[in-house]
């Protein structure tokens, strides 16, 4: 027996890149920001998930620095 792991009901969406305003409007980023992340990391969505959180946490983090 094979297992299956499904991560969405769609299937194939994981192997599909993310459209560049959908990206950016799901973590609140802007375009520019949302293409360089997709850029940097490929078309796993999964990987520019985590990108995209750790972008955003670095911002935050650097927003509460400033004065």
């Amino acid at each position: 027996m094979t297992k299956v792991r499904v991560t969405s009901s769609t299937p194939g969406v994981e192997d599909e890149p993310y459209d560049t305003a959908v990206f950016a409007k799901k973590y609140g980023m802007s375009k520019k920001a949302a293409e360089v992340v997709l850029f940097a990391n490929g078309p796993s969505r999964t990987a520019c998930d985590a990108a995209a959180r750790s972008f955003m946490e670095a911002v935050a983090r650097r927003s509460k620095k400033q004065p």
